[in-house]
């Protein structure tokens, strides 16, 4: 009877073990998701067009890991499915050196906050609207737009 005992407080302890590591998993991975502020967001999206390492100069990957860290849900599935395209939209070119960033707030209106972010790519200057909203993971964006499209009309435009 007490070995009975000791050994159903031994698989609880056990079980609640697990539950615990359960539970840590699904949270890191929901913080995944999204990012603390509007100019972080952006600052990760050009983190992926430098000179340095392969995993960080081939662009913003279109992978499900990214488009859940990167895009509103209502991205995600476009983003994900564009596999080939005629340029990268957050450069706008095909190929990219790009100079200093600069990223600041346009304007907050209502649950929608407006990045304008500005660099030079290989002498062009580039300028785009990123549309980021607050979601319960964090930042995330919602739109870009260029002076000639958005993300959104892009993406619909070169679906595979």
């Amino acid at each position: 009877m007490i070995r009975l005992r000791a050994k159903r407080a031994a698989m609880a302890k056990i079980v609640g073990t697990i539950l615990v590591f359960a539970i840590a998993v699904l949270e890191t991975s929901a913080a995944a998701a999204g990012f603390r502020s509007p100019e972080s967001l952006v600052r990760n999206v050009y983190a992926h067009y430098g000179d340095g390492s392969s995993d960080l100069s081939n662009g913003l990957p279109h992978d499900t890991a990214t488009a859940r860290q990167f895009f509103d849900p209502s991205l995600r599935a476009a983003w994900i499915s564009l596999k080939t395209k005629p340029y990268d939209f957050f450069v706008q070119s095909t190929t990219w050196k790009l100079g200093a960033i600069s990223i600041s707030i346009l304007r907050k209106q209502f649950d929608k906050t407006y990045v304008v972010v500005a660099f030079d790519n290989k002498g062009r200057a580039v300028t785009l609207n990123f549309i980021v909203v607050n979601g319960p993971d964090g930042w995330v964006i919602a739109d870009v737009e260029s002076p000639h499209d958005s993300l959104r009309m892009f993406l619909s435009q070169h679906r595979n």
